[in-house]
């Protein structure tokens, strides 16, 4: 196999969630945690979960770059990191949602970052990713 077909491959396993290391049933249930301020509402409209618009919709968040689901008006530190580069993968979106400000705060190289989403997760953020990949686009 050429190098070309085996990254193809593995970006492809990637996107699709084959690698996510979590429990997509347990993140399921600690979604219950995010849906206060997120929904995961599809590009038809469909709810896959009903919840709050505080924050925005977390469908197909895995592999958009942060800060640009249109229609949703973020803070500043988050829209600087998606502008410089800032997509979320399972790494980014783990350590993103332990602890948004000093994540962002870190990423931007600027102490004094700010994010909207004071709420931390403590545990289970594979199962929440696992889950939010396996009600993405590509699990459709």
């Amino acid at each position: 196999m050429t190098l070309k077909i085996a990254t193809i491959l593995t970006l492809a396993a990637v996107a699709t969630g084959a690698f996510a290391e979590g429990d997509a049933e347990a993140g399921k249930k600690v979604f219950g945690k995010c849906k206060s301020c997120h929904m995961v509402q599809d590009a038809d409209g469909t709810d896959i979960v009903k919840g709050g618009r505080t924050g925005p919709n977390l469908y197909g968040i895995i592999g958009r770059t942060a800060g640009t689901y249109e229609g949703f008006n973020y803070g500043a530190d988050i829209v600087a990191a998606g502008a410089a580069g800032l997509v979320w993968d399972e790494e980014s979106f783990e350590a993103y949602i332990q602890d948004p400000k000093g994540f962002l705060a870190e990423y931007l190289d600027k102490g004094n970052a700010k994010s909207n989403m004071s709420f931390r997760l403590k545990s289970g953020m594979e199962d929440v990713y696992a889950y939010l990949v396996s009600v993405g686009p590509a699990a459709q």
